[in-house]
């Protein structure tokens, strides 16, 4: 049985706000995400966004066979104790040398430790799917991505982007949104795999956000009104039991997208490799 810990990225307040509009809870989808892929797992959650909170030292993350980070609201550049507390305990976990996966704030909490940059993203924000995400040639041989095809389309919601990696790390995708939608670094003899998407997500969780920045994608210039993002999120939701042919052809949705399965490669890729690992 493996044994992950999950690391909420997301502070109690925004926990709350996720949950009142509708959403799940990020740790909570994460677990759905990973025993989705198999049953036989043991997983634990630690909040370091919130103050007080009790966090493993490197001994006791010893006992973990993985770390896994969760998206958050949050944004690097803006500092502060609850972002400070996840970076250094994200040192930790290299130190430990536990193997880590990120999602989207995983990974740009992962960049930071490690001395990277994360800002917004001059280009906007990506939200719904990210298209055409290209496998480098580093990419194309790293088991993050063994079964994936060269090109895909992946769910995602983000404004920031990672735009500085020490050169030691390896960009293993991007598009044109993003020139790191997933890298692969280590530290201290502890690896990190991350990717800018979300490959935890559903359908209806990435139509939950949707709702829940209606506002903030009309100011983007996304849509034209409200209502416009709300029938996007709608059409969005369908998704997870497949949609019809009409809101596939509007979205631009394809099988491969569809299928959750396909969409849990690179989360059931690093389970592999951290059991074989073990």
């Amino acid at each position: 049985m493996l044994k992950i810990l999950i690391v909420e990225g997301n502070t109690a307040q925004a926990r709350k706000r996720t949950e009142r509009n509708g959403g799940t809870v990020a740790n909570d989808l994460y677990a759905g995400a990973l025993r989705a892929i198999r049953g036989d797992l043991s997983l634990d959650t630690v909040f370091p966004a919130d103050a007080g909170t009790w966090l493993p030292d490197a001994a006791a993350l010893a006992a973990y066979d993985g770390i896994a980070w969760t998206g958050s609201a949050l944004n690097i550049y803006n500092g502060g104790p609850e972002i400070d507390r996840q970076v250094a305990f994200c040192r930790t976990c290299f130190s430990a040398k536990v193997p880590q996966f990120g999602s989207c704030w995983g990974l740009q909490v992962g960049v930071t430790a490690i001395g990277g940059t994360v800002l917004k993203n001059p280009l906007g924000r990506e939200i719904g799917l990210a298209r055409k995400v290209i496998l480098t040639d580093a990419g194309r041989a790293h088991p993050l991505y063994r079964g994936r095809p060269t090109v895909f389309d992946a769910i995602a919601v983000h404004k920031d982007i990672v735009t500085a990696l020490p050169e030691d790390a390896r960009i293993l995708a991007y598009n044109s949104m993003a020139r790191v939608q997933a890298a692969a670094f280590s530290r201290d003899g502890g690896e990190f795999w991350g990717v800018q998407y979300h490959p935890e997500y559903t359908f209806t969780e990435i139509a939950a956000s949707m709702r829940r920045y209606t506002a903030a994608l009309v100011e983007d210039g996304l849509f034209e009104n409200e209502a416009a993002a709300l029938d996007a999120a709608r059409i969005f939701a369908g998704f997870d039991t497949g949609g019809t042919p009409e809101t596939r052809w509007l979205a631009g949705v394809d099988a491969d997208v569809l299928d959750r399965r396909e969409r849990l490669r690179d989360l059931e890729n690093w389970m592999n490799h951290i059991e074989s690992a073990r």
